[in-house]
């Protein structure tokens, strides 16, 4: 997944990603906004999804809680979502910017 973040004690992302589920690739899009955190990057996540027993599920509005910073190009940070349908993802973010990022948001993910 490759977003941009931008904080100033509310926040907001979008950006795009590729589901791969038994052997097939799904692109989707998200994007969503919520509070925590200070500064921009932008983040390429990668990760795992748990709880997927149908692409149909995937697509949704996901409560996140985020983690991470950004100074240029050092990062860290970890990124988990779940959604309604109970999936899960849990990722791993590289960011680069500057950001100080700590909070939680309510992403939409929608299927392209």
């Amino acid at each position: 997944m490759h977003m941009f973040q931008g904080a100033l004690v509310a926040s907001g992302s979008g950006g795009d990603g590729t589901l791969n589920f038994r052997g097939r690739s799904y692109p989707f899009s998200i994007k969503g906004g919520g509070i925590g955190g200070i500064g921009a990057s932008t983040i390429d996540a990668t990760g795992e999804v748990y709880h997927l027993n149908s692409v149909s599920q995937f697509p949704g509005s996901y409560a996140e809680g985020r983690i991470g910073f950004a100074i240029g190009d050092t990062s860290a940070g970890n990124l988990w979502l779940q959604n309604d349908a109970g999936v899960v993802m849990r990722l791993k973010a590289e960011r680069s910017g500057l950001m100080l990022s700590l909070g939680g948001d309510v992403m939409v993910v929608s299927m392209k």
